[in-house]
C-alpha cells in the first residue's frame, strides 16, 4: 500500500517548487542534509542528498527563508511523505552572493583581510609574475604596459584557467608555484570582467588562502573597477584593472632615468657650490694668519731695534768712564813735587773707589733701565699678551680683528688666536659695557 502511495506521488508531484522556511537543520557524517521546511501553517520533511549538497555555493543555516525545488516521495519506513531537494535557493538573495558574504564574513573573523598583514609592493622589481589565462584579453593588457613602462623586466607567465570548476584550484596552485619558484619580486593575478558567476573563481576559499600564504607581494586585478571578489580583500593591492595591476606594479623607466639625470645635475651644481663656499673660508682664514704674522714680524723688528739702541747707550757710557780715567790720570802725571805726587798717589785709591763706586751705579742704572726695557718689550710682544690668556678674536670669513662687543651680532661665526692653536666661536649673546 506505502508503496503504491509512493509511486503515485511521485508520478503526480515530480518537479515542485516550495517557499519556507529551514528548520531541524542536521547534517551528519553522510554528507546529506536532513531538515524540515515550515510556513506559519505547515511543515514537511525534506532531503538534500549529498550529490546535490556539494553544489551549494552557501552554507545552510536554521531559520533561513529559502525557495525550493524537487520531487515529492513517501519514505516507506516510517511512511511520512517528504520532499526530496535538487536545488535550494535563499529567498530575495542569490546564492552566490550568500555565499559570498557568508566567506567574506569567515575569512575576515580570522584576520585574512586585516591592514597590517599587506606587504608593500617592491619599488623595482626584476621579475613580474602573472596568473592567468593565456587566452583573454587581461594578459595582452598586462604584458603591453609591463613592455611600455619597463622594457628590460622579466615576466613569469603562469596560464590557468579563471573560470569553471578547475579554475580555482589551478589559480592557488600556480600562486604557490610561483612562490617556490624563488626570483619572482610580485605577483598580478586575475582576469578580465565578467558576471559574479564568471569571477566566482576568485571568491573561493582555496584561491584566497592561496594568496593569503604567499611570501611574495600579490596585486589583484579581477574584472573591473565595479567588480569585487573575497581576493581583492586579501590582495596585499587592489587594482581596479589589468592594466591598473600592471601600471602599479613598475615604474615608468624613461622617468627613473631622467630623474636620476637630474639629481646627478643638482648633486654637481651643490658640490661646486660647497667647494667654492669652503674656498672662501679656507682664505679668509689664510688671510688672518698672515696678517697675524706680518704683525710679528713688525713687533720682533721693533724689539731688534730698542736692543741694538740699548747697545750703543751702554757703549756710550763705557767710553765717556774710559775718558775721564785717562784724564785724571794726565792731571797726575802733571804734577813735579814729590808731596803733590804722593797726594795725588794718596788720592787715586779715593778716586779710583769713587769711580768705580760711580761706575758701578751707572751700570746698575742702565743695566735696571735696560731690563725694564726689556720687560716692556716683552709685554708689549703679541705674543706674550696671547701667553697670559688672552686671544685675538677675528669675524668669519672677513678676518676682521674685533675691538667692541658691538662690533658683532648674536649667532655669528668668530676665529679665535691663541697663544697655540685657534678656536672657531659662535657667537650666543653680546654684553655692551656701555649699557651696564
Amino acid at each position: 500500500m506505502t508503496g503504491l502511495l509512493r509511486t503515485s506521488i511521485e508520478e503526480q508531484f515530480s518537479d515542485i517548487w516550495l517557499e519556507g522556511e529551514l528548520s531541524n537543520l542536521r547534517a551528519p557524517g553522510s554528507g546529506h542534509v536532513y531538515c524540515t521546511l515550515k510556513d506559519k501553517t505547515s511543515q514537511i520533511r525534506a532531503v538534500l542528498f549529498r550529490s546535490s549538497a556539494i553544489r551549494l555555493r552557501f552554507a545552510l543555516q536554521e531559520g533561513m527563508q529559502v525557495v525550493v525545488r524537487g520531487r515529492l516521495t513517501v519514505y516507506e519506513p516510517r511512511g511520512e511523505y517528504q520532499i526530496v531537494l535538487d536545488t535550494v535557493e535563499p529567498k530575495g538573495v542569490g546564492a552566490l552572493q550568500l555565499a559570498f558574504e557568508q566567506l567574506k564574513e569567515r575569512l575576515a573573523e580570522e584576520g585574512l583581510f586585516d591592514q597590517d598583514r599587506k606587504k608593500p609592493l617592491p619599488a623595482f622589481p626584476g621579475t613580474v609574475g602573472v596568473v592567468t589565462s593565456l587566452t583573454g584579453a587581461a594578459i595582452r593588457d598586462i604584458l603591453a604596459v609591463l613592455r611600455r613602462r619597463w622594457p628590460t623586466i622579466h615576466i613569469l607567465i603562469a596560464p590557468v584557467q579563471v573560470q569553471g570548476e578547475s579554475a580555482g584550484r589551478q589559480v592557488a596552485e600556480a600562486l604557490a608555484a610561483l612562490n617556490e619558484w624563488g626570483s619572482v619580486d610580485v605577483i598580478i593575478v586575475g582576469r578580465g570582467g565578467g558576471s559574479m558567476e564568471d569571477l566566482w573563481s576568485f571568491n573561493e576559499e582555496i584561491v584566497v588562502r592561496a594568496i593569503a600564504a604567499s611570501h611574495v607581494p600579490v596585486v589583484s586585478a579581477v574584472g573591473h573597477e565595479i567588480d569585487v571578489t573575497l581576493s581583492d580583500f586579501v590582495a596585499d593591492l587592489r587594482a581596479p584593472t589589468p592594466s591598473a595591476a600592471a601600471e602599479a606594479v613598475v615604474p615608468v623607466l624613461a622617468e627613473i632615468v631622467e630623474r636620476l639625470r637630474e639629481l646627478t645635475v643638482r648633486m654637481g651644481q651643490m658640490m661646486l657650490r660647497h667647494c667654492a663656499f669652503e674656498r672662501q673660508r679656507l682664505d679668509a682664514g689664510i688671510r688672518g694668519v698672515t696678517d697675524v704674522r706680518f704683525r710679528l714680524q713688525a713687533a720682533a723688528q721693533r724689539t731688534d731695534d730698542m736692543v741694538d739702541r740699548l747697545r750703543e747707550m751702554l757703549q756710550r757710557l763705557l767710553t765717556s768712564g774710559r775718558e775721564r780715567v785717562h784724564e785724571a790720570q794726565r792731571d797726575l802725571s802733571g804734577l813735579n813735587p814729590i808731596l803733590a805726587i804722593k797726594q795725588g798717589l794718596a788720592t787715586v785709591p779715593q778716586f779710583s773707589q769713587r769711580l768705580e763706586g760711580q761706575m758701578g751705579v751707572v751700570l746698575t742704572q742702565h743695566r735696571h733701565r735696560v731690563h725694564a726695557l726689556l720687560a716692556q718689550l716683552h709685554t708689549l710682544s703679541p705674543l706674550a699678551v696671547l701667553g697670559r690668556g688672552y686671544s685675538i678674536l677675528q669675524t668669519v670669513p672677513a678676518g676682521k680683528i674685533l675691538h667692541r662687543a658691538n662690533d658683532v651680532e648674536v649667532g655669528q661665526e668668530l676665529e679665535a688666536q691663541l697663544a697655540s692653536g685657534r678656536l672657531s666661536c659662535t657667537v650666543t649673546r653680546v654684553f655692551d659695557d656701555s649699557a651696564v
